[in-house]
């Protein structure tokens, strides 16, 4: 057991009270030519918060002292909230509290109030002990003698003090980035100096370019990652291609959005003499370029993933490689991973080869494309691509067997649109729309599926190191939670009083609300009901595709787990997995799992800033201007209407004149204490646009009076 677990163990006894740095050596047995070593385990233990030291410099575990270790959620209010490392329920911090806390530190908290009769628990900052702030992106402002930068983020209360020798060049209300230099205490902001300057505030590029600095994202690669990728060969040699499953006269293509550049994989389809259908998924073999613990492959391991945002992209990996060498381009020989699967009429996988391969795609062909050769309404492109008609309809037939198959599995299918920003050629939005799926987008969407997971099914029967895509089951207490609320809609979930509730339930739920208003709210609100799904090296299985085996192999140019798999991969297939491998992947990757996972989320958050904010600016000329829309939320503060262009807005209760609105929290209502007037989640309401602050990507709406 490590020296830090012992301690820690030693702390938890029931016998055990706090003692000071001698007492704890004395109880090890540990020389004393060992005190600076023991003082700073202490110290790192400390930092983890593990272990706290009093003021009388005795040391003990912080649940013994009435202290628990966690980390802080900001408001922009100044009051915060605890999220407790034991997961167990938050604690309120008032502002009064908080002694200098910011979101994101990691502290030791008091409990200053424990649960009483419903109230919640409130608590006192006793101690940072780790900062996660170290810029603020925001709006400079000064007078002749010092300035101000006021913070995008709204979960930062503090305005950042500037001393005038700090300005370093800003000018009165543009973007910047400044440098913490002093943190805040009671009754004194943070101090720092500006290190960056964006541009000018409302312009879009500098609002994108302070997203993209506050979640800490690198555009540009570093030079010597540029270096090495400049320096890579342009085509694939013949010698490249020997030894390899030679594709490269079968009908493969690529499907993907109009805008797509980076093709990191393409299909085929054929169906066999005995009836069965033979799908090819053929994965553009990355690895062979990123090789491990190279400079391109720390960076993309950093990066985790490539960030979409509209009208362009923050790759994991240069465009050389993402755009070029890599991308399955139509006509270009390209070095691929395919994993070739026989599917019977019911969709299940009879058998199936995993091998290193060359292809040269047919062509490049978009969602809309193969659409309008299914529908048959497109007569230029069914004769232009009239050799490959029978493949897509072959794929379309297979796509819709795979997809009943999943679907009588208990998948979920959360009908949620995405957002499609339409930009003019300065890169300002012109116009928002709901993208939209079709036949194609399924074609691709079931064949990556059965590819994911039969190479997770694969690899775990052989008990090699692995990263799964896994998704754990849902919080008993969220999803009764959430059953409390479609209550009100006279729905409920089968099965959940038993306390284990199958994905199929809430399939079934989700068919029940199909088309009908409240249909959005409720689909969201379920997505926020379950666990976010994961990278994991521990397997577990996927509960909302309902499948016992899954993980990502599709997309390497994109996501590092995809491209860390095909490692795996390509060592079982060529009989490399020794002892000593399997060593080195054991060692590594609990970390690359955590840290893809942690990005993915960043890159999340990053596209939803990005996307809110076009929505902001597309929707500031258009003040005054009446829509219809879904009441999609209410609060306590007013409620959330989005408009069938996917924008939404809030309704205050200070703005609506008609009578006084009270929230009825049991019914998710809003109700009208004079007229007894009722608003309901899934209400269709008439709204005018009142304000739009870009800055903090917010829409107003009010009622509209005619």
């Amino acid at each position: 057991m490590k020296i830090k677990d012992s301690i820690i163990e030693y702390m938890g006894e029931e016998s055990y009270r706090p003692m000071s740095l001698d007492d704890i050596m004395a109880s090890f047995d540990i020389d004393k030519s060992e005190k600076k070593r023991t003082e700073k385990i202490l110290k790192d233990l400390e930092k983890e918060g593990r272990i706290i030291k009093n003021s009388k410099g005795l040391y003990g575990l912080p649940q013994h002292m009435d202290m628990i270790a966690g980390t802080v959620q900001g408001n922009e209010k100044g009051f915060g909230f605890f999220l407790r490392d034991d997961g167990e329920e938050d604690v309120f911090i008032p502002s009064s509290s908080m002694n200098g806390a910011m979101d994101g530190d990691r502290v030791i908290l008091k409990l200053t109030r424990k649960n009483e009769s419903r109230r919640k628990q409130e608590g006192e900052v006793v101690r940072i002990l780790s900062r996660a702030v170290t810029k603020v992106i925001g709006r400079f402002e000064y007078n002749n003698n010092y300035g101000f930068v006021v913070a995008d983020d709204k979960r930062m209360y503090y305005d950042v003090f500037i001393p005038k020798h700090a300005f370093n060049g800003a000018k009165n209300g543009c973007k910047v980035v400044a440098e913490i230099t002093k943190y805040p205490q009671p009754r004194r902001n943070p101090e720092g100096c500006i290190v960056e300057i964006l541009g000018n505030e409302n312009d879009i590029e500098t609002e994108i370019m302070a997203i993209i600095k506050t979640h800490d994202l690198n555009v540009e690669f570093p030079d010597k990652v540029m270096r090495q990728a400049e320096s890579m060969t342009d085509k694939v040699t013949e010698e490249e291609t020997r030894g390899r499953l030679d594709l490269t006269q079968e009908n493969i293509v690529t499907i993907d959005g109009e805008d797509a550049k980076d093709f990191d994989d393409a299909v085929s389809v054929k169906k066999l003499d005995n009836g069965n259908y033979q799908l090819g998924v053929h994965i553009a073999d990355v690895t062979h370029y990123v090789k491990e613990k190279s400079v391109i492959d720390k960076e993309a391991k950093k990066r985790g993933t490539s960030v979409y945002i509209p009208g362009r992209v923050i790759p994991m990996l240069p465009f050389k490689l993402s755009d070029g060498l890599c991308s399955l381009r139509p006509g270009e020989v390209r070095l691929t991973l395919s994993c070739i699967m026989e599917i019977d009429a019911q969709g299940d996988v009879l058998k199936y080869d995993i091998e290193e391969s060359v292809i040269k795609s047919k062509e490049r062909m978009t969602y809309n494309q193969v659409y309008s050769i299914l529908e048959g309404n497109d007569k230029s492109l069914l004769e232009r691509y009239n050799y490959l008609v029978n493949d897509f309809m072959l794929m379309k037939e297979l796509a819709t067997i795979l997809h009943k198959k999943r679907l009588k599995g208990g998948s979920i299918e959360f009908e949620i649109p995405e957002t499609s920003v339409i930009l003019d050629e300065k890169g300002y939005p012109v116009d928002i729309t709901k993208k939209e799926r079709n036949m194609a987008h399924l074609i691709i969407e079931e064949f990556m599926l059965a590819c994911n997971e039969t190479i997770a099914e694969h690899v775990y029967w052989l008990r090699y190191p692995f990263i799964y895509r896994i998704h754990e089951d849902p919080d008993t207490e969220k999803l009764f939670e959430f059953n409390r609320f479609v209550s009100n809609f006279g729905l409920s979930i089968k099965g959940l009083a038993s306390g284990k509730v199958h994905p199929r339930a809430l399939q079934v739920l989700l068919n029940k609300v199909k088309d009908k208003p409240e249909e959005m709210v409720i689909s969201n609100l379920l997505l926020r009901s379950l666990k976010q799904a994961k990278y994991s090296k521990e397997y577990f299985p996927h509960f909302a595709l309902a499948v016992k085996y899954y993980t990502h192999f599709t997309s390497p140019i994109r996501r590092y787990p995809d491209l860390q798999i095909h490692r795996i991969i390509k060592d079982i297939i060529n009989n490399r997995m020794n002892a000593k491998r399997i060593k080195f992947y054991d060692k590594i990757l609990d970390k690359v799992a955590e840290t893809s996972t942690k990005m993915e989320r960043v890159a999340q958050v990053t596209e939803r800033d990005c996307d809110d904010l076009e929505k902001a600016v597309y929707m500031k000329d258009k003040i005054g201007m009446v829509y219809e829309g879904v009441i999609s939320g209410i609060t306590h503060f007013g409620f959330f209407v989005e408009l069938n262009n996917t924008v939404e807005g809030l309704v205050t209760l200070s703005s609506m004149k008609d009578d006084y609105y009270h929230y009825i929290e049991e019914q998710h209502i809003l109700l009208g204490e004079h007229t007894k007037k009722i608003f309901n989640i899934g209400d269709k309401v008439r709204i005018k646009v009142s304000a739009v602050n870009v800055s903090r990507r917010q829409i107003d709406f009010s009622l509209d009076d005619e």
